[in-house]
């Protein structure tokens, strides 16, 4: 990159620390390293009194560097009618935090998926772009803005910037819209179910580039906009801080432990691979196979913990802030994601399989072979995709890391190729996109 004046680059994202969860490391991790790229990023985001986050962790204000300006402002939102009514937290994202929905649940799905469109966070919009005016009636200039979504709502932000003043502008979008697997969920009427789409069309057709997390997404917006050139869609995948994991790993030595971090639910169809580990398990007593959740778990997927035989042999952590996590993965022996059992899932590439692979141990992915998932576990030499039916391939595999156990309790991997998924150099690949979008 030039050593010319900073790029000046305007980060429009909902979520932010002390959000905590999966949905802020991105943005937050762009805009730690963009200073190293000649990049200036500055952050409009929401008022921390007034946001509606599942979960909070506060110790991720500490990774914004101090010379990143953020700018939060006031927002609308209809969340404390919802918690009210509920008595329940807001949800969490495919509403994992909520079991199967009553009456009374369906009927405000109905109401967020016909009423709140895209979503009940669109409150927030018209308080960012008068942040965002305000900054240009200053005579601020920007190279590029960036949107991130979800919330889908705020691409339309960047709609309006680039209708109303013809900014460069980048849509990041971290998920599908209208194609994430618990759209169904959200019972929408044939009008609103258009209307939806319309916004979706719009962002993909109007905005400068379209950046994706897999490969997958990629070809399915394609597909959806055949006459959008391809070039327009970049896939900027997700990935994992260095600095997070300077910490040695510390396998145990007493048992073989299988560790799961983050929000897991029915719907990415574990069950089989829970009856090869207690399989497995009673197969070998002289080796201590354990489970350890950290995170969210449906009450749905701990009926199948139980019936399975495994409850007394899993531990349940709730929600950690982000640095405990990671200590949680580098004290597994063996770490467990799932891709959802749904429609088009081959392009769902979890923000953790980037913190799994930089954890450096093996990795059990259920889920479906020849994804995008797959592809990279494979490429990274820690894993490969296990069917969700194939309990021949779970019992294989489990076999080889017991007998990998009894030689040596450490399944550390010897040596793991993730290094260009390092949030570094990913932050590297955007600085050269906006410079390459710079108005």
């Amino acid at each position: 990159m030039s050593s010319s004046r900073p790029l000046r680059l305007l980060v429009i994202t909902y979520y932010w620390p002390p959000s905590g969860g999966a949905g802020v490391q991105r943005c937050l991790k762009f805009v730690k390293h963009l200073g190293h790229f000649n990049v200036e990023p500055t952050v409009i985001t929401v008022a921390v009194d007034q946001a509606t986050y599942p979960v909070l962790d506060e110790s991720l204000l500490a990774e914004v560097p101090p010379s990143v300006r953020v700018i939060r402002t006031k927002t609308s939102e209809p969340f404390e009618s919802y918690k009210k009514l509920t008595g329940r937290a807001v949800p969490y994202g495919g509403f994992a935090n909520e079991g199967k929905p009553g009456l009374m649940q369906k009927a405000l799905r109905f109401v967020r998926g016909n009423l709140f469109i895209p979503d009940p966070r669109r409150g927030w919009n018209r308080h960012a772009l008068a942040a965002v005016e305000k900054l240009l009636a200053a005579g601020e200039q920007f190279d590029a803005v960036l949107t991130s979504s979800p919330p889908h709502s705020t691409q339309l932000i960047g709609l309006e910037l680039k209708r109303r003043h013809g900014l460069r502008w980048l849509a990041d979008m971290r998920d599908p819209w209208t194609d994430i697997y618990y759209y169904k969920d959200l019972h929408h009427t044939p009008l609103a179910s258009w209307l939806d789409a319309r916004y979706e069309r719009q962002v993909l057709t109007e905005a400068d580039a379209v950046l994706v997390t897999s490969p997958e997404t990629k070809r399915l917006f394609s597909a959806k906009l055949p006459e959008v050139p391809a070039a327009k869609f970049h896939v900027l995948p997700n990935g994992y801080d260095e600095s997070d994991f300077r910490q040695p790993s510390q396998p145990p030595t007493d048992c073989l432990r299988i560790t799961h971090t983050g929000t897991i639910t029915e719907l990415y169809h574990i069950n089989r691979l829970l009856e090869a580990v207690a399989a497995c398990a009673a197969a070998h007593p002289d080796v201590p196979v354990r489970l350890r959740f950290v995170g969210q778990v449906s009450a749905q997927l701990r009926g199948q913990i139980e019936q399975a035989g495994l409850l007394q042999l899993a531990e349940f952590i709730p929600f950690v802030p982000h640095d405990e996590s990671v200590e949680y993965l580098l004290s597994a022996s063996v770490l467990l994601m799932g891709i959802p059992d749904v429609p088009r899932n081959f392009g769902i590439l979890p923000g953790k399989v980037f913190e799994y692979l930089a954890a450096n141990k093996p990795i059990l992915c259920v889920g479906p072979a020849g994804s995008d998932a797959d592809n990279l576990l494979q490429e990274c030499g820690a894993g490969q995709a296990l069917p969700y039916e194939d309990t021949t391939l779970m019992r294989e595999t489990l076999e080889a890391l017991v007998a990998q156990w009894r030689s040596n309790p450490s399944l550390d991997l010897p040596a793991v190729s993730h290094s260009r998924y390092s949030r570094r150099a990913l932050a590297g690949q955007l600085a050269e996109l906006v410079a390459s979008y710079r108005s």
